[in-house]
């Protein structure tokens, strides 16, 4: 059985990684759609801060929702812990610690990456005014670029499955704040439902996630309730919410080795619990609820699952996170 303090770091080490490369999904879908539609204003920039959950430390760090100000927060900020700088030296730090869990070619990127992403922090005027836009698409690509060393250098036992249930974890949240805040939030007014303007912003929405070409070859037209159906409640795409708790469940199981459909423990049950939510639902039942709503219990559960985890498996150890 792998040591609680081993399991937590890798845990976390996969989770700050997934965390900062959807970070970097936020704001250069943000950059995109203002370049798409010449928009300006805070309205645009504040909802990805609000989403965080931590508006209130930036507002009193920072103040005007800017795009400077927010991304600046999002991504340098070294007091921030969840900006794209403190995700990946958190990474490197659980890594650190589990050398001997990982393979080398783990530990050699994670601190080629941080060595990078501080460099760029070190001339972060220079980063955001000439080359905004491949910065954060570099970091969505280390994010891949890391699942695949990990896939293909890691053998496939407990240390992956952790990995692979932190990071699953973790993008089924960021997979439902996007939808969040391109529901709830971004849209400015009802009027703009169902116009370009609208169909503009689902397809960020879609680029985002990386989903946009696989959405259109599996419906076609764009509209909000095939989005939501396929974020949501698909089954075979990888960033999909229902896709990510599966499979989550299932390395779950092979860690425990209690067969699928029972539990053993309290993190099974309440994943468990979640999975059944999602697949035994439907994008009209979401819809009739309120997607807000559905979304703000979706995150609530997945908070009691990450409680679970920590409960069942870490408890006894200094927690990476």
């Amino acid at each position: 059985m792998m040591l609680s303090r081993v399991a937590d770091s890798i845990y976390w080490m996969s989770r700050y990684v997934e965390r900062a490369e959807n970070i970097s999904r936020f704001i250069n879908v943000n950059l995109s759609l203002i370049l798409d539609q010449q928009l300006e204003g805070h309205e645009q920039w504040e909802p990805l801060v609000r989403i965080t959950g931590d508006y209130e430390m930036f507002k009193a760090k920072y103040g005007q929702a800017t795009g400077d100000n927010v991304i600046e927060f999002l991504t340098f900020d070294k007091e921030y812990p969840n900006s794209i700088f403190s995700c990946v030296r958190s990474a490197r730090e659980n890594a650190r610690t589990i050398r001997e869990a990982i393979s080398s070619e783990m530990w050699e990127y994670l601190n080629r990456l941080y060595l990078k992403v501080r460099d760029r922090a070190n001339h972060k005027r220079e980063v955001l005014t000439t080359d905004a836009h491949q910065f954060f698409t570099e970091i969505r690509l280390a994010g891949n670029l890391f699942d695949g060393i990990t896939d293909n250098t890691l053998t496939h036992n407990e240390g992956w499955h952790f990995c692979r249930l932190g990071r699953l974890l973790e993008r089924a949240d960021k997979t439902s704040r996007m939808l969040d805040v391109k529901y709830f939030i971004l849209l400015p007014s009802l009027a703009d439902v169902g116009t370009p303007y609208d169909e503009l912003q689902w397809s960020a929405l879609l680029r985002s996630a990386s989903a946009y070409e696989m959405y259109r070859k599996r419906h076609g037209r764009i509209t909000p309730e095939k989005v939501v159906q396929f974020l949501m409640l698909d089954g075979e795409f990888p960033r999909a919410m229902l896709y990510c708790i599966t499979k989550s469940e299932e390395s779950l199981h092979d860690i425990t080795g209690t067969p699928m459909g029972a539990y053993a423990n309290y993190a099974e049950q309440k994943l468990g619990s979640l999975r059944s939510e999602l697949a035994f639902t439907s994008t009209k039942d979401i819809i009739r609820k309120g997607i807000h709503e559905f979304i703000d219990d979706f995150q609530d559960n997945l908070n009691n699952v990450d409680a679970a985890i920590y409960k069942t498996f870490f408890e006894l150890s200094v927690p990476g996170s």
